[in-house]
């Protein structure tokens, strides 16, 4: 019982968002509201149809052949409704799914991407575990699961309650002698329905509760498996120069072992299950034969209400019996609402992480930053800055060896960094420009590229191809709309060059480069350099690097250093 609890309360915490406080509730509560009616209407007619096998069924032994015409017709009539009927009531399902599905999409897409959480719910290491699975299978799934269960589970309620009465009243009473004594049981089927449904659904319950667990698993894994190919793929380049197919291969296989695995043991779990639920489902079929057979046979039930009955008596046992048809579907759900459960609490953690770092990062004129104090993840220093001042228009160049703490430093300046205490005063964020030394280049045109983080009709053609140009990049002026992977289509300096070129494009009062140029040979760099001097005389430019070319582009050079190997580096004035 607490798991149901605790399964409904998390059910209705991801489901009650949309249907309190969306924008399209109305519409959404339209939707339902027709589709329930559909619902109530095929049940309706279905319990038509019972009054009808007895008609129909009695004109045959009857041998009525104009009872049985008339039949027919009617017949004829209520299918075409209740063909009517089904196919609206799956194609406003549907649309209410989809309607359903792309708003939680819109609002968790947000959330996951409200500045750099998406960045923060890897950094912080909080388990949730293939995002994009999240988004783009299990919403699918959560929508789907909970209008098809709910609905179906709608749909047993009334056909329960409308047929209970009628079965009651066909199966009449069942009387037995036990101890001298004769006992009548009124209604007996309803009875026998009852405590058949609910054996049913114990021993159901009981052989395929460990599904859910394992179809939790099972989407890890094939997640697992996918990203990891996706991995391989961004990087078939590296791999393949260090001839490293066998390993990854190896990865593979292995990963993919776990998804065999995994769904074998789920085969396996579904093979018990499908003995018991297709044997009771074949048991349901003739048992209302058997236990009305004496009454036919005696003359006192007529073919119609032998036929009737065994039609209401179905209806009431595929009612009764819901959980145990629907079992597979409801541990999937139950495995869906888990994940993104794990999500979103993943993201709130993230969110409650950002708003108690002890980095606050305030507006300024400048770039200020007072008693700065840089923590690693777990929690030791790495570096304290405990005075730094950057006028605008001026240049610095940040050194030091490797692992000192240079690019974390750059990240606690963009705002990212949360793992540390002090001050940082600097432009708003439309005024920065921050260029990794990995660019990033999203699949799109090359002119989506240049423009990135911006629309790609912000810049005119011209000025796209003066920015190539300007970075000796004036040979891929005739494909700004070309649409490609560019980060497998272009060399590490010509990706470096698009990413400068930004610069030129954007034009940022302050521009941060992390190693923005240490895939490009001294001679391109000095000409990439003189072109961000020439383009951008006005803007303040915040940099880390190591060569001389960069030394001379800036005006003061600083370096984070350590005075003993396990103390926190310093900024000390390089050397």
């Amino acid at each position: 019982m607490r798991n149901v609890k605790a399964f409904a309360h998390d059910f209705w915490a991801l489901a009650k968002p949309y249907w309190t406080h969306s924008d399209e509730k109305l519409i959404a509560y339209g939707l339902l509201a027709a589709v329930v009616v559909l619902n109530l209407a095929s049940v309706g007619l279905n319990v038509w149809f019972n009054f009808w096998y007895n008609s129909f069924y009695n004109s045959i032994q009857e041998k009525d052949f104009e009872s049985f015409k008339t039949l027919l017709l009617q017949f004829s009539l209520v299918a075409v409704a209740f063909i009517v009927v089904a196919v609206y009531q799956l194609y406003l399902g549907q649309m209410l799914q989809v309607r359903w599905r792309r708003w939680l999409t819109e609002k968790w897409l947000g959330q996951w991407l409200d500045g750099p959480r998406f960045y923060h719910m890897q950094l912080f290491g909080l388990g949730t575990d293939n995002p994009d699975q999240r988004l783009a299978e299990d919403l699918k799934l959560f929508t789907s699961y909970s209008l098809n269960l709910t609905l179906g589970l709608l749909s047993a309620v009334v056909t329960l309650f409308s047929f209970l009465h009628i079965l009651w009243q066909l199966s009449g009473e069942f009387s037995f002698q036990l101890g001298g004594s004769e006992f009548q049981i009124p209604g007996y089927m309803v009875w026998v329905a009852l405590v058949y449904a609910i054996a049913g659904t114990w021993a159901t319950d009981k052989i395929g509760r460990p599904l859910v667990k394992m179809n939790f698993t099972q989407q890890r894994y094939e997640a697992d498996f996918r990203f990891h190919l996706i991995r391989l793929r961004e990087n078939a380049e590296g791999v393949a120069l260090q001839r490293g197919t066998a390993v990854e291969k190896r990865d593979l296989l292995g990963r993919f072992g776990l998804v065999v695995e995994n769904f074998l043991a789920i085969m396996r779990k579904q093979k018990q299950l499908t003995w018991f639920t297709a044997g009771y489902a074949q048991a349901a079929v003739v048992f209302p034969f058997i236990v009305g057979a004496p009454k036919y046979f005696q003359g006192s039930l007529a073919l119609g209400g032998l036929m009737q009955t065994v039609s209401a008596f179905g209806q009431v046992q595929t009612a009764l019996s819901y959980i145990i048809s629907s079992y597979t579907e409801i541990a999937e759900w139950r495995a869906v609402i888990t994940r993104l459960t794990g999500f979103r609490d993943g993201v709130e953690e993230a969110a409650r992480m950002e708003a108690e770092s002890g980095i606050v990062v305030q507006p300024g004129d400048g770039l200020a930053v007072a008693q700065l104090s840089i923590s690693k993840p777990d929690g030791s220093m790495l570096a304290r800055v405990e005075n730094l001042t950057v006028a605008p228009g001026e240049s610095l160049l940040l050194q030091g060896k490797s692992g000192s703490g240079k690019s974390t430093l750059l990240r606690a300046l963009a705002g990212l960094w949360p793992f540390g205490l002090g001050e940082i005063k600097r432009a708003a964020d439309e005024d920065c420009l921050f260029l990794p030394q990995k660019p990033y280049l999203p699949i799109a045109s090359l002119r989506a590229a240049l423009a990135y983080p911006k629309p790609a009709e912000t810049f005119s053609d011209a000025d796209l191809r003066a920015a190539l140009q300007a970075l000796d990049l004036e040979a891929l002026s005739d494909q700004l709309d070309r649409e490609a992977n560019w980060a497998q289509h272009l060399s590490g300096g010509e990706q470096q060059r698009v990413q400068l070129a930004r610069a030129l494009l954007h034009k940022p009062k302050w521009l941060f480069l992390d190693e923005a140029t240490a895939a490009l040979d001294p001679a391109s760099e000095a000409r990439a350099l003189e072109a961000l001097r020439q383009a951008l005389p006005g803007t303040a430019i915040v940099s880390i690097g190591h060569r001389e070319a960069l030394a001379a582009f800036h005006r003061r050079r600083l370096a984070l250093e350590r005075a003993e190997p396990n103390e926190p580096a310093r900024l000390v004035a390089a050397t």
